[in-house]
């Protein structure tokens, strides 16, 4: 707790009050009347592992491991690794996201000051009780709900919780709501709601509710997971008791031709690759300052329609910019360009507490003071007020001329019938901002301050003089401060048949105005979300035909992601203020600014921490290459699952040893799968997401599988009739291991085109790496391979020569265009038929 220094003050030379006594702070903690509100930044330490390692993967996985650790030997076991890399790449990039949101919410911490006993103290946002008198100054945020006490010239920015971009007076008696922040002026206001009955704090709290990212990968792999795990128990236990009766005398060794039956059918490679692109897609895209929350982000936003976009701290950023000054006559002193530039640059000067029109003009044109031009002298200055709508100042020129200027709204300082006023309407119906520079004879009877400090006058609240008192001068345009990556950020959603959707809280044709800029497709036509139907179905066509909608509230957004959602589309929701938390937590990928309040950075999923629009793209292109890699190496994943269960089948209706121990389909994965799907899958890859991975992905797997178990199977039996004798099993095994490596080489060979050097490298490699298990006596010992005389050898390369000829008449069949020109044609149809029903 520090205490802030010099005296309080009271507004319009009022006493000030004293705030809460120390008793009765101690009165209030003690009832819980506290402001003890937990952060929510991201799941929990205990939720995170928990997530992470109880999976359906890691029980079918782990149950195997343990079975092979007790009957032995660690060869066996290898496959069994895959379940501690998968589970730790998942729980050490939630970690890694979880302490980057916990530092930006350290870095962002506000520490409000609290009057007490008469004294300003600065206190943590826990610290503040109920009826607690804060105080406010320009930049302060409103950590709890209240009533304003004390106002002098206060205006609070509610954009975060609203959208509305205009800054609001607050006069005593008002409400001020958490999340806001102050903009102008200064005050105080007594917390009527702390904790988790305020404002901003039910929002966060509504949104807390973790929920994973729907990830189409995750679901389908976790639904052929579960339908492998009803193939597993029956088969399980088929193989356990064909392989018990066949081979009475070595229990061990039925146990682990059980599991080298049984460990194969499940994909776990998948599940580890896809883990491992999803992390390294995260780390690319943490170099590019965009942090991902949960690994299958990327793969949403990837596969979005629909984006739905927040002007505020999205399109726009924090302040204006001055797009023009036009000077309107010559009435009030020498009113050229150059003159009115020095005028407005004095007035910049004059004001202690620019609001962000005023910051415009002191960014546009510094004060006079540069380059050996004197200043003026400041003889008095009238900050600014909404209840007047102007601010002024009267300067002391080097030629000792006396003049007043003032700056404010047209609507109050331009003269009725002034010819002006039509430029002024027509100029804000392009959404842009318009203050009037006008000149007076004095400074008008309100609440003015001379240089020395002293303020003269009524109230700041009075009755603004006469507009025909002022002399106009010139119109400052003001246009807000448009990202200067928005354009081509929305060109690219374009480009990809993303549809982007503004929704905000600001005046609709204002953020039509913004969108025009940006040159969003639609802009011309904004759309007042208090006119939207109620209903789903007429929300939606107006949601599907319009593209800008203002003045759309909190509950709006939520409504209209979840419409969206309901019809069909994948829809992605960025914002950065409390108003933007229920949308995001219902759309199904969110995407917060870094700068942005520490309840939209914890539910959304992606994160961008430079506040750069322009980091979707990269968002995307990174999905893409995730889910196109992926789905090219499942193709050999789900083969192998295939024929394990095909292979599982056939020993027990032939009631033959299973022709493998866990070590050879360990290798078998290694050098045919897992091995070259690492780097297929880390390949660039720009093609479109496509939905139905499963059902695309088993069309060619279930035949190659078949095919691949079959012709292996086969060449084990004629093996079984060609050895006899001692060894004869492992002869055997060796021979069925060689078909099927062949044949799982040829599946690998077609999955890795088009074929560029780097690829056929990979493919060569690995039938090298077999070779070398083959003829080295070391590696032939650990894996228990040799192949004995050359007929069943060579009997075993022409059945997988048959094999990889059937495979790639399969794969040229799968593959096939289904009509020339038809994907074309279906999507000519659709759009068609859309805008029919518009």
């Amino acid at each position: 707790m520090t205490e802030r220094t010099g005296t309080a003050t009271g507004t319009h030379g009022h006493a000030p009050r004293r705030g809460l006594s120390t008793e009765e702070v101690e009165e209030r903690t003690a009832r819980g009347e506290i402001n003890d509100v937990p952060v929510h930044t991201s799941r929990s330490l205990t939720d995170i592992v928990r997530a992470n390692v109880f999976t359906r993967f890691n029980a079918i996985i782990g149950v195997l491991f343990v079975i092979i650790l007790v009957v032995g030997p660690v060869q066996d076991s290898l496959f069994g690794f895959v379940i501690l890399a998968n589970t730790l790449i998942g729980i050490v990039q939630e970690l890694r996201a979880k302490r980057t949101l916990d530092n930006l919410a350290v870095i962002g911490e506000v520490r409000p000051v609290v009057r007490r006993d008469g004294r300003s103290l600065s206190l943590s946002t826990s610290q503040i009780v109920l009826d607690d008198l804060i105080e406010l100054r320009p930049g302060d945020k409103c950590v709890v709900d209240g009533e304003v006490t004390e106002a002098d010239g206060l205006e609070i920015d509610e954009s975060l919780l609203t959208g509305e971009a205009d800054a609001v007076a607050k006069q005593p008696g008002d409400r001020v709501m958490s999340g806001s922040f102050v903009v102008a002026g200064s005050g105080t206001f007594t917390a009527t709601r702390v904790g988790r009955a305020a404002y901003a704090a039910q929002l966060a709290e509504e949104a807390s509710r973790f929920t994973l990212v729907h990830s189409e990968l995750r679901s389908g792999i976790n639904d052929l997971l579960k339908y492998i795990t009803w193939v597993i128990v029956p088969t399980g236990a088929g193989l356990v008791l064909s392989q018990l009766f066949v081979e009475r005398d070595d229990v061990e060794g039925a146990i682990r031709r059980m599991v080298g039956g049984i460990a194969p059918m499940v994909p776990e490679g998948l599940v580890l690759l896809t883990s491992i692109a999803f992390a390294i897609g995260v780390v690319r895209l943490g170099r590019k300052q965009c942090l991902v929350q949960e690994l299958p982000a990327i793969e949403g936003l990837a596969r979005v329609d629909v984006v739905c976009l927040d002007k505020t701290g999205t399109l726009t950023e924090g302040g204006m910019d001055v797009a023009e000054v036009r000077v309107l006559q010559n009435g009030h002193g020498p009113t050229d360009g150059t003159y009115v530039e020095r005028v407005l640059g004095a007035l910049g000067s004059a004001d202690p507490r620019p609001n962000a029109s005023m910051q415009a003009i002191v960014d546009a044109y510094p004060p006079d003071g540069r380059g050996g031009t004197p200043a003026w002298r400041t003889a008095q200055t009238l900050p600014f007020s909404s209840a007047r709508k102007y601010s002024g100042a009267t300067f002391v020129e080097q030629d000792g001329t006396r003049r007043t200027w003032l700056l404010g709204a047209p609507d109050v300082l331009l003269p009725r019938g002034h010819p002006a006023r039509a430029d002024v309407d027509e100029l804000s119906r392009e959404g842009l901002r318009v203050l009037l520079l006008a000149g007076a004879d004095h400074m008008p009877e309100t609440s003015a301050r001379t240089s020395g400090g002293e303020t003269t006058g009524g109230a700041g609240g009075e009755t603004p003089a006469a507009a025909d008192e002022f002399t106009p001068a010139a119109l400052v345009v003001l246009e807000q401060r448009l990202r200067p990556d928005a354009g081509d950020t929305l060109h690219y959603f374009a480009e990809q048949d993303v549809a982007a959707k503004v929704l905000s809280g600001d005046n609709a044709v204002s953020v039509g105005a913004v969108a025009g800029k940006l040159r969003l497709q639609g802009a011309q036509n904004p759309v007042d979300a208090a006119r939207l139907p109620e209903d789903a179905a007429g929300m939606v066509r107006a949601l599907e035909s319009g593209t800008v909608f203002g003045r759309v509230s909190p509950r709006q957004k939520q409504t209209m992601v979840g419409s969206l959602q309901e019809h069909g589309h994948h829809v992605a929701m960025t914002g950065d203020g409390v108003n933007d938390v229920l949308a995001l937590k219902n759309a199904d990928i969110g995407v917060a600014m870094g700068s942005g309040s520490e309840a939209t950075r914890a539910v959304a999923q992606i994160v961008l921490l430079d506040n750069s629009f322009a980091g979707l793209p990269s968002v995307v292109a990174e999905g893409r290459r995730v889910i196109g890699n992926i789905e090219r190496v499942a193709h050999l994943f789900l083969t192998k699952t295939v024929y394990s269960v095909l292979l599982a089948l056939l020993v027990i209706a032939w009631q033959v040893p299973y022709p493998f121990l866990p070590r050879h389909l360990t290798l078998l994965s290694s050098l045919t799968i897992g091995i070259p799907a690492f780097f297929l899958a880390l390949a660039p890859n720009k093609e479109r997401a496509k939905p139905h991975f499963v059902r695309r992905v088993m069309r060619y797997a279930v035949p190659a599988g078949l095919i691949a178990g079959a012709a292996t199977f086969a060449v084990y039996l004629l093996a079984r009739s060609h050895y006899t004798g001692r060894g004869a099993l492992a002869a055997e095994t060796s021979v069925a291991t060689l078909t099927l490596f062949l044949i799982t080489m040829w599946v690998l060979a077609i999955v890795a085109r088009p074929y560029s050097w780097w690829r056929v490298a990979l493919v060569l490699t690995m039938g090298l790496a077999f070779v070398a298990v083959l003829v080295l006596p070391v590696l032939q010992r650990f894996f228990a391979l040799k192949l004995v005389g050359t007929a069943m050898p060579w009997t075993g390369v022409a059945v997988a020569a048959v094999a990889a000829a059937a495979l790639e008449v399969t794969w040229r069949w799968v593959t096939r265009p289904r009509e020339p020109g038809g994907e074309a044609r279906r999507e000519e149809r659709k759009a068609f038929q859309r805008e029919g029903e518009r």
